[in-house]
């Protein structure tokens, strides 16, 4: 396993309360603010949704034809009405890409499996970044959302979108050329365990045929979890933003079969308290991030370390002062750093195609 960044610095991250927060730019502590309100308001004590008073603070915005500033479109794509399944498609120009053919990222966006959507206004605007700094198209999954729609439906639809993309490929006005055995699957959070689990069944149980081959996985601060409270759990309570461990635990209630605990076999994939998953040999490369103001850190490296032990490739990038959802705001410094190393890795497992 490789690693990048220091992890000891991580044990030494927010001593004091608030002390992640306050280094951080105001226009972003404004937008962790709004968004950790919105999530205590909106996840309700019986276990349901108030989507109306989310909605408030999730802005959506509309696919667009028309190229923005960095040259990025976006369309709509139906892969199943009935269920109310479909993906956003981010594509660059046809000058800026060029003639050769372009790997394929399927991302799943996080929001503890229950909130945000891929019209999200800050999801938008982050794929069309990885779009532009990536030199990929991006496919970004509207997956069902729990409680409406719990374990397993969010996977189901994952791998249905995988099968759509082998059987129909993508839609006519996406005029750049695509490479399906250059796919990678991403995922930030919820999103990031959603990804693992296709990833799972998908080389587990490929389609007999399809162009579909999976590269590579990028998982950013997955989130997986169990009964036990970790170090970092209990170190960072009240300390790091966005994520605590009512929230978690709601979120879990939420997802997970009803009566299942946290260490159902969708939350707990290390060990610990179970068997381990069996990966197959064709389970893809990795890269996981860990951000040392996570309080899931300590779930993602024994995700990592698990991968190791099964002889699988995996690349642990550690970022010190990340904060849970850092990527989605480009003025941290760790974005970049992130768009950086997620290319890299892209480019790593795609150079002996």
């Amino acid at each position: 396993m490789t690693s990048t960044g220091n992890g000891g610095e991580m044990m030494g991250a927010a001593k004091k309360k608030g002390q992640g927060l306050a280094a951080l730019p105001w226009t972003v502590r404004f937008q962790v603010f709004a968004l950790s309100a919105a999530c205590d308001l909106s996840q309700r004590r019986d276990g349901t949704v108030n989507r109306f008073l989310f909605s408030l603070v999730d802005r959506q915005i509309r696919a667009s034809p028309r190229p923005d500033a960095r040259g990025v479109r976006s369309a709509d794509v139906v892969v199943d009405a009935a269920r109310g399944l479909w993906a956003r498609v981010f594509s660059p120009s046809a000058e800026q890409a060029g003639t050769a053919p372009l790997p394929v990222v399927v991302y799943f966006h996080g929001g503890g499996f229950s909130l945000l959507s891929a019209a999200s206004r800050p999801l938008d605007a982050m794929c069309r970044r990885f779009c532009h700094e990536l030199g990929a198209v991006i496919i970004s999954v509207n997956y069902r959302l729990a409680p409406e729609h719990r374990y397993p439906a969010a996977y189901d639809d994952g791998e249905d979108v995988l099968c759509y993309l082998g059987a129909t490929g993508l839609p006519a006005d996406v005029a750049v050329p695509v490479d399906l055995s250059r796919c990678f699957l991403t995922g930030d959070s919820a999103g990031g365990n959603i990804a693992h689990h296709v990833a799972h069944r998908w080389t587990t149980s490929p389609p007999s045929s399809t162009p579909v081959r999976l590269a590579g996985i990028i998982l950013l601060q997955p989130y997986f979890g169990g009964e036990e409270r970790t170090e970092a759990e209990l170190r960072l309570e009240g300390v790091a933003p966005i994520v605590n461990m009512r929230r978690s635990d709601w979120s879990w209630r939420a997802f997970l079969p009803e009566g299942a605990d946290r260490n159902h076999m969708a939350a707990h994939v290390t060990g610990e308290a179970g068997p381990e998953p069996e990966l197959p040999e064709a389970f893809p490369p990795a890269m996981v991030v860990v951000g040392g103001l996570d309080s899931l850190q300590d779930w993602q490296r024994r995700y990592a370390a698990m991968l190791q032990r099964k002889g699988k490739e995996v690349q642990l990038v550690e970022l010190p002062d990340a904060i849970h959802s850092f990527y989605i705001f480009p003025e941290l410094p760790d974005a970049g750093k992130l768009d950086k190393d997620f290319r890299a890795f892209i480019e790593t497992n795609t150079s002996d195609h």
